[in-house]
């Protein structure tokens, strides 16, 4: 008889440990997907058989001559950085561009994404190197990060905006980054174009 009450505990206890243990963990997230199809900004306005200089992230083009800006009539977008995700804890591959708008605003344009579903994923820029395997999994909270907010999806193309205040020369790469485990699920070495 004094064993019931003692089992009952012990079972209930089970039972919220087992609930606040998938709460935490989401473990159904590996099978999950999530699609998101944003539209992209277009690729730069250069055309391949002009030579593209160089320069630091986020610093500005030369201003085009009065005859140029008459030729062009369709907004001009242009890319300041490029890159492609490697793996961390989890496989992820697709490519990031940074890219200035038109209105002189930039965004993250995420082409071709594919990685597990996680809990609490986020989309950082940050002063970290990209360093591939399991020495590079927890890096990117080291140093300087901005967060573009929460990961759209884990499938897909997905655009982001870049606060205005962000000075992109300081920045070298982008993580997808899992802020209940503080992990990188994959990231990528932003190159200046």
């Amino acid at each position: 008889m004094n064993r019931r009450p003692v089992l009952v505990i012990a079972g209930v206890s089970a039972v919220i440990l087992v609930a606040v243990g998938a709460a935490f963990f989401q473990p159904w997230r590996l099978f999950t997907t999530t699609v998101v199809d944003e539209a992209l900004p277009p690729l730069s306005s250069a055309s391949p058989s002009e030579s593209v200089v160089p320069r630091p992230i986020g610093s500005a083009s030369p201003s085009p001559t009065a005859s140029e800006q008459a030729a062009t009539t369709e907004p001009t977008y242009t890319d300041l950085a490029v890159g492609t995700f490697i793996a961390h804890e989890h496989d992820t591959t697709g490519a990031v561009r940074v890219v200035a708008q038109p209105d002189g605003t930039r965004v993250l344009a995420i082409t071709g994404l594919r990685t597990s579903d996680g809990p609490d994923l986020r989309v950082w820029l940050t002063d970290q190197p990209v360093i591939e395997g399991t020495a590079g999994w927890g890096v990117f909270d080291d140093g300087t990060w901005v967060e573009l907010g929460p990961l759209k999806g884990n499938v897909g193309d997905q655009v982001y905006a870049i606060p205005g205040d962000v000075d992109l020369t300081s920045i070298q790469s982008v993580s997808i980054w899992c802020a209940r485990f503080a992990v990188s699920f994959g990231a990528a070495t932003l190159t200046p174009v």
